[in-house]
């Protein structure tokens, strides 16, 4: 027998994509997918390709996914997407050592972050409201 299977936590329309332990700082990459909150996925996507920031691409290879798990698994229309949430959360933190002057030394903190996209389906209603 096992266990019963959980009821799915995000509506019909909607459908997420994470990308885990991604190798920058929550708040540089949370810099990167402010640019995207809200916006049409066609919008996002040129805003990512033209960005001149590093993490510009982990963020829009994730969307990517967000919108082929839309298109492929739950059979929405890619042209009605819009980026509902997007979410940065922080991970496990690598512990460096740097060697300085006189004998001593010092950190480096080198973080890495979660990735969160949730991409929705809107209609025509929802667009003017």
């Amino acid at each position: 027998m096992g266990k019963p299977k959980t009821s799915r936590q995000l509506k019909d329309n909607e459908v997420k994509a994470v990308a885990r332990a991604i190798r920058f700082s929550s708040q540089k990459l949370n810099l990167v997918v402010a640019m995207i909150r809200g916006k049409k996925v066609s919008i996002a996507l040129a805003d990512l390709a033209f960005s001149r920031r590093r993490a510009a691409s982990t963020v829009k290879k994730t969307l990517e996914s967000a919108i082929a798990n839309a298109e492929n698994n739950h059979d929405l229309d890619v042209d009605s997407l819009i980026v509902s949430e997007a979410y940065v959360g922080k991970s496990v933190v690598m512990k460096r050592f740097h060697v300085r002057g006189r004998g001593r030394s010092s950190r480096i903190k080198r973080p890495f972050s979660h990735l969160t996209v949730i991409v929705r389906e809107v209609t025509t209603k929802e667009e003017a409201a």
